[in-house]
């Protein structure tokens, strides 16, 4: 009885790639009396793994906190295989904004002390005495009062791509921080101020909203569904975003574009970027937010020392980070002595207060039309292939290729097959093959870059 993961990271994305399925990442929450999370977990990893759900559950006494994909295929199989829990039936399912194949790699579900790690001790309040449950259109509205303090529960390198206007953004590093935090700072307008607040996905809310009303606070909303299902109905509905930026999540993507702008800047140059990387170097593994000029001339590191590492045999890097535990650096997430314009910057109150007109619109895009998209990746050879399904693309072409975990990749064809020969130009209705310095994704797109 398989109850673990037997194939590697590695393994598993190229599977994703041959089948060739799309793949739906999605979340979901739910509160609730379990007496034996053990065996709910094993329950849970035997149904999902034939389903090829991947991702990162946490199960406890006290609910379930999912993040994962699975193939669209198996979408209702996977609904049946919860909702067989009564405390399931009828789940909202928070869909990604936007879809990776990749952004899960491996089935994860581990029973913790808790789904979230609040601090809090439960049998002190009433867990569900929980604030007001606010849609979309509402919460724009309550946006709106001056009788409003908006706060972001999130952590820091969270709210920095990305937050509500006006928000208030704690400076914190954990969940558990923020609670005695913002307690303290919103101790004068516990019964004048409506306190409305929000998360990624909503269940940081649900236990942080019933603590407040706990301390005192009248007043308390939060976002349902949290900025996940905000954007869902925003779209919808046709409403404004009041969000602005990228929204953080937690896998291999590091974030959703949900509107243009751009609120954060490299941590190394100061450019305008809110594009989330770890350092490459394996001892290391910061997170921190790169720009693409600062990515090349680093190399995808942090600092000229972890680069340094990276350039050795990887038996001497091996040897180095023998004993090591990188878990602080990772966990400080954003935060290091070698983030050069991050420190110069760094504010150093508990909130980090919006700056007027500070939000910047993405750089222009190079002008380019559609072409097609990505079919196949052959790692040996380093070879992408891709389907055309509009004009055509010849040698000679500057061509970009598109996706979430790609980014954008700019190249000049030099060489191609196509349908399997060698030729120069590919039309629609090809399949056109040619080397790669990248993997390509299913959902990558091809286009043409015009003069």
């Amino acid at each position: 009885m398989q109850l673990y993961n037997t194939l590697s990271a590695e393994e598993r994305a190229i599977m994703i790639d041959d089948a060739g399925k799309q793949r739906l990442t999605l979340s979901f929450y739910a509160y609730a009396q379990i007496q034996n999370p053990t065996q709910f977990r094993n329950e849970l990893f035997l149904a999902w793994n034939p389903l090829e759900v991947l991702g990162r559950i946490y199960v406890a006494s006290e609910g379930i906190n999912a993040q994962l994909s699975l193939p669209a295929d198996n979408f209702y199989a996977f609904k049946d295989s919860i909702e067989a829990y009564d405390f399931m039936k009828g789940i909202r399912l928070n869909i990604a904004v936007e879809h990776d194949d990749h952004s899960f790699l491996k089935l994860t579900v581990k029973v913790r002390d808790k789904i979230v790690a609040d601090g809090l001790v439960d049998e002190t309040f009433d867990v569900t005495n929980i604030g007001i449950h606010l849609k979309a259109k509402e919460f724009n509205e309550l946006l709106e009062d001056p009788d409003t303090i908006v706060v972001d529960m999130r952590n820091h390198y969270e709210s920095e791509i990305g937050h509500f206007t006006k928000a208030i953004k704690p400076d914190v590093d954990t969940f558990r921080e923020s609670l005695p935090i913002i307690e303290e700072q919103l101790s004068e307008h516990k019964q004048d101020k409506k306190v409305l607040m929000y998360c990624t996905g909503g269940i940081r809310c649900e236990k942080a909203s019933a603590y407040f009303k706990h301390k005192g606070f009248e007043n308390v909303y939060q976002l349902e569904g949290g900025i996940i299902e905000y954007t869902r109905q925003v779209k919808a509905e046709g409403l404004e975003s009041k969000f602005i930026g990228k929204n953080f999540v937690f896998d291999h993507r590091l974030g959703e574009r949900i509107t243009d702008d751009i609120v954060s800047q490299c941590h190394q140059c100061g450019k305008p970027c809110d594009v989330h990387t770890n350092c490459v170097n394996e001892g290391c593994h910061l997170l921190f937010i790169q720009c693409e000029e600062c990515k090349s001339a680093m190399e995808g590191c942090c600092s000229s020392e972890c680069m340094t590492v990276t350039h050795l045999p990887e038996e001497e890097q091996k040897a180095i980070r023998r004993g090591i535990k990188n878990g602080n650096m990772i966990f400080k997430k954003g935060k290091s002595d070698v983030l050069t314009f991050k420190n110069n910057e760094e504010t150093h109150g508990v909130f980090v207060a919006d700056k007027p007109k500070t939000a910047l619109k993405k750089e222009q895009k190079v002008k380019k039309i559609y072409i097609g998209k990505g079919t196949h990746f052959f790692p040996k050879p380093s070879i992408g292939q891709f389907l055309i399904e509009e004009d055509e693309i010849k040698i000679g072409d500057k061509i970009l290729i598109k996706g979430s975990t790609t980014g954008e990749q700019e190249m000049t064809i030099e060489n191609m097959f196509v349908n399997e020969v060698a030729s120069k130009i590919a039309i629609s209705g090809d399949t056109c093959t040619f080397k790669l310095p990248f993997r390509i994704r299913l959902s990558d797109k091809l286009y043409k870059i015009l003069d």
